[in-house]
C-alpha cells in the first residue's frame, strides 16, 4: 500500500509568505495547499482534513486566533495541530492568546526553518500513524463481518446434521455440505 503524503495547510494573507512555507516544506512527504485568509481556511476545513494547520497569526478580516477558535469549535477539526507563525513578538500574551485558542505552538518570524520542518515532520508522522490505525481498524471490521457470515453457515449446517431426516442421513450429510458451500 503506498502512503499518501500529509495535507498541510497554510494559512497566511502574504502571498510570499505561502511561498516561503512551501519551498521550507519542500522534500518531506507533504501535500501543501495554501490559503491567503482565515475565511478560506475554514473553507477548505469543511471538506480537507489536515495533518497540521501553519496559521499566520496577523491576518486582516477573520485573523488568525478568531480562525483557531472557529476551527477547534467544530467536532470535526477540534483535534487538528495548529501551529501560529507570527511576525508579532511584542509581547507573551500573545503567545498566550494562541495556546488558549488550541495551538499546539506559537512560532515568532524570523524563525529557523529546520525547526519548523522538525515540527511539521512530527505531526506528519501523528498523522500517517492515525491513518494507518483505521486502515487496520477498517480491515478488522471487514474480517469481523465475513467471521460472522461464515460462523452463521456453520450454525446451519450444523442445526441441518442434527435434526437429521430419519432413515436419510446421507441426504443430511449432502445438504450441509451444500450450506457450507456457501462460504466459498
Amino acid at each position: 500500500m503506498t502512503a499518501r503524503q500529509a495535507p498541510v495547510l497554510l494559512v497566511d494573507d502574504r502571498r510570499e509568505n505561502l511561498t516561503a512555507l512551501e519551498a521550507i516544506l519542500q522534500g518531506l512527504p507533504v501535500a501543501t495547499e495554501s490559503v491567503m485568509s482565515g475565511e478560506g481556511a475554514l473553507k477548505k476545513l469543511l471538506t480537507g482534513e489536515y495533518a497540521v494547520i501553519l496559521l499566520d497569526a496577523q491576518m486582516p478580516g477573520m485573523d488568525g486566533f478568531e480562525t483557531a477558535q472557529h476551527i477547534k469549535q467544530r467536532e470535526r477539526t477540534k483535534h487538528t495541530p495548529i501551529i501560529f507563525l507570527t511576525a508579532a513578538d511584542r509581547d507573551s500574551h500573545m503567545a498566550f492568546r494562541g495556546y488558549s485558542v488550541g495551538a499546539v505552538d506559537y512560532i515568532t518570524k524570523p524563525f529557523d526553518p529546520w525547526a519548523l520542518r522538525a515540527k511539521v515532520n512530527i505531526f506528519v508522522d501523528l498523522w500517517d500513524r492515525k491513518e494507518r490505525l483505521n486502515a487496520d481498524a477498517t480491515r478488522m471490521r471487514a474480517l469481523a463481518t465475513e467471521r460472522d457470515r461464515l460462523r452463521s453457515i456453520l450454525v446451519e449446517a450444523s442445526r441441518i446434521l442434527r435434526e437429521g431426516n430419519g432413515d436419510r442421513p446421507p441426504e443430511n450429510v449432502a445438504k450441509a455440505l451444500e450450506t457450507l458451500s456457501e462460504a466459498e
